[in-house]
C-alpha cells in the first residue's frame, strides 16, 4: 500500500512540475512575442525640419561599446579589430576579387555579380548586385588571413529581407543552397534614397561632426548602405533601415585603403 502511494505521489509531482515548466515557457514566449511586436510596430515618420525625427540612432554597439572612439584623428575608421588579424598584411583588390568570384560560383546563381570592392586593413568588403534589377543582393567580407568569404555582419544579416539570414538565405556548405524570399520588392521601402542620405548625414552631424554621408546610397532589400566620407575620401560606412530609418554604423572594417568599382 505504501509503495503504491509513493508511486501515485511521484506521478502527481511529475505532472505538477511539468505544468510549472510549461507555464514558464509559455510566459517567456508571450513576453518575447510582445517585445518583437513592439519593435516591428515602430514606424518611421520623416520630418526634415525636426532634429529628432523619431528614428533610433544606434551605432555598432553590438560590436564595440566605445562609440566615442570610432573615428581616429586622421579621419579613418578606428573600428573593431579582431585580435587574430592584428598586424596582418591587408588584402589586394585582385585577391579579394578572386575570393568573391569563387564564392559566387558556389552559390550557382547567374543573376548575382560583383559590383564593388573596398579594401580595409581588417578585411575586404564587396557589394553583390542582381543583374536583372540593379538592386544590391548582399554584402560580403573576405578574411585577410584565410581568404574565406562570408556574409557581412549587422544589416546584411538582420535587415536583408531577400538574402539575409532571417529570410531563408542559407550559406553553401551549411544548409545546402541559396534560398531567397523572391516576393519582396525593394520599391516597397518607405524610406527613399534621398531620405536615407539625409538621415545618415544627420546621424553624423549629431555624433561625428566633420564627416559626410555619400549622396548615392546603395539600395538593398530592406535597407541602404552609405559610404562615410572625410574630405571627400571614404573612411567607412553605415546602413539605414528602409522602413524604420534606424542607423547602424559598421564598426568592423578598420582603416580604408583602396576601392574598385
Amino acid at each position: 500500500m505504501k509503495k503504491t502511494l509513493v508511486i501515485i505521489l511521484g506521478i502527481i509531482g511529475g505532472i505538477v512540475l511539468s505544468a510549472i515548466i510549461f507555464g514558464a515557457g509559455l510566459f517567456l514566449i508571450r513576453t518575447n512575442s510582445r517585445l518583437a511586436a513592439n519593435n516591428l510596430s515602430r514606424i518611421f515618420d520623416w520630418d526634415a525640419s525636426n532634429n529628432n525625427p523619431g528614428y533610433p540612432m544606434r551605432g555598432g554597439d553590438f560590436y564595440r561599446r566605445d562609440r566615442n572612439n570610432l573615428f581616429s584623428g586622421n579621419g579613418m575608421m578606428e573600428n573593431f579589430r579582431p585580435g587574430n588579424i592584428a598586424n596582418v598584411t591587408p588584402l589586394t583588390i585582385d585577391q579579394t576579387e578572386q575570393a568573391i568570384e569563387n564564392y559566387l560560383k558556389s552559390l550557382n546563381n547567374s543573376d548575382l555579380e560583383l559590383t564593388e570592392i573596398m579594401i580595409f586593413d581588417n578585411n575586404g568588403y564587396a557589394i553583390i548586385t542582381e543583374k536583372s534589377t540593379g538592386i544590391g543582393a548582399m554584402e560580403l567580407l573576405v578574411d585577410p588571413v584565410s581568404l574565406s568569404v562570408f556574409p557581412e555582419y549587422g544589416p546584411n544579416m538582420m535587415w536583408n529581407l531577400k538574402y539575409g539570414h532571417m529570410s531563408g538565405y542559407n550559406r553553401v556548405g551549411m544548409m545546402g543552397g541559396l534560398n531567397t524570399n523572391s516576393g519582396f520588392d525593394s520599391a516597397s521601402m518607405t524610406v527613399t534614397p534621398d531620405q536615407a542620405a539625409k538621415i545618415a548625414q544627420q546621424y553624423l552631424d549629431n555624433h561625428y561632426p566633420g564627416f559626410r554621408a555619400a549622396m548615392d546610397p546603395d539600395p538593398f532589400y530592406g535597407y541602404y548602405t552609405i559610404d562615410i566620407l572625410k574630405e571627400g575620401n571614404p573612411t567607412g560606412m553605415l546602413s539605414v533601415n528602409g522602413f524604420s530609418g534606424e542607423v547602424f554604423l559598421h564598426t568592423w572594417h578598420g582603416n580604408f585603403i583602396v576601392m574598385s568599382e
